[in-house]
């Protein structure tokens, strides 16, 4: 039965051991991993075909590279992609205490500019990072879905609107409750032991209007090939190698939908949580993060594979949702099922 098609429900067997990617990433065949690769090959005609803005694509099975495209050592901004890294950040200090979920905004000693309503304060750091604060004070830099919403009107934790006023002051949260930058912590917490290959602390800082709002924006800047680290990180519950980068309780916590959307998928801790009538097993379990103009990190814990997905030129080249979604479809139509799957036909 073909799982990427929709034939079984049932969960795809492992057909082999996962590897834990070293300094370079190890290549594996795709076939040892349930793909075909005469298949894949034909992705990138894809993208030629449809003047894809894709600069750099790979597909990772089993912790190997069974597929690339572009040039995925490029590094440049994976836009709102950040806002799932800061989700991974937080796993460690909400477990150990230093963050707590349930404090809210005043508590933190958080105001903005012109001042925060009573009713913003008390939105919680959970809150923040579900995108259900009923905080719409402008952001310190462009996005989100706030446009024409009334300040006082939701109150916390009653209404998903993808806002990046949250997402920024979940930023400072964690700067205020670490005492170091955020990217500080990444290097510490995460570059170094995931060996991420083109990360540089010196590319990074906090940008924004500060006179729109005092927290700002925490770009991050990454390679295709990095930021398929990230995924295969989350896809093993955090652990790397023998060392939990992540508790593996908040890796499960994050990807619960704490909002649901009537057309499929969900929100989660940052991360979108993805569903799909084309290939609904290939994508049981799916999440992903989602950057602007074409930054796309896609995990399918059911084909044990990772997508990233860079369009490092930007606005002038972008690659829509439904564009990259089209896209993975020609990546799951290569799907050929696992190793005992195989054996049984």
């Amino acid at each position: 039965a073909c799982v990427a098609c929709g034939a079984t429900g049932t969960e795809v067997a492992r057909s082999a051991k996962p590897v834990t990617p070293g300094a370079e990433w190890a290549k594996g065949k795709p076939e040892e991993h349930g793909f075909d690769s005469a298949a894949l090959a034909k992705v990138p005609d894809y993208i030629r075909a449809k003047n894809l803005g894709t600069t750099g694509l790979m597909v990772v099975s089993g912790g190997q590279v069974i597929f690339s495209y572009g040039d995925v050592a490029e590094v440049s901004y994976i836009a709102s992609c950040r806002k799932s890294v800061l989700s991974m950040m937080y796993g460690k200090y909400v477990r150990n205490g230093t963050i707590k979920l349930s404090e809210t905004v005043g508590e933190l000693g958080i105001d903005d500019v012109g001042g925060l309503l009573p009713s913003e304060k008390r939105a919680t750091v959970r809150d923040l990072i579900t995108a259900r604060s009923g905080c719409y004070h402008p952001a310190s830099n462009p996005g989100g879905k706030t446009k024409g919403l009334t300040r006082g009107k939701t109150m916390p934790g009653a209404k998903f609107v993808y806002n990046n006023w949250d997402f920024n002051v979940a930023g400072t949260v964690l700067e205020m409750k670490t005492g170091k930058s955020i990217f500080d912590v990444f290097d510490t917490d995460f570059a170094r032991p995931l060996q991420l290959q083109d990360w540089d602390r010196a590319r990074h800082k906090r940008t924004g209007d500060a006179t729109k709002s005092i927290p700002l924006a925490y770009y991050f800047h990454f390679s295709t090939r990095d930021m398929a680290r990230v995924g295969e990180l989350m896809l093993r519950k955090g652990k790397w190698g023998e060392k939990q980068l992540i508790p593996a309780d908040w890796v499960e916590e994050s990807l619960r939908p704490y909002s649901s959307f009537p057309g499929g998928g969900g929100y989660g801790y940052m991360w979108w949580l993805e569903t799909d009538k084309k290939y609904p097993d290939a994508f049981r379990g799916a999440f992903a993060a989602h950057g602007m103009y074409g930054q796309y990190i896609t995990v399918f814990p059911a084909l044990d594979t990772v997508v990233a997905h860079k369009a490092a030129r930007n606005a002038k080249h972008r690659v829509s949702k439904e564009q990259y979604r089209q896209l993975l479809y020609q990546i799951l139509a290569a799907w050929r099922g696992s190793r005992e799957e195989r054996s049984m036909r």
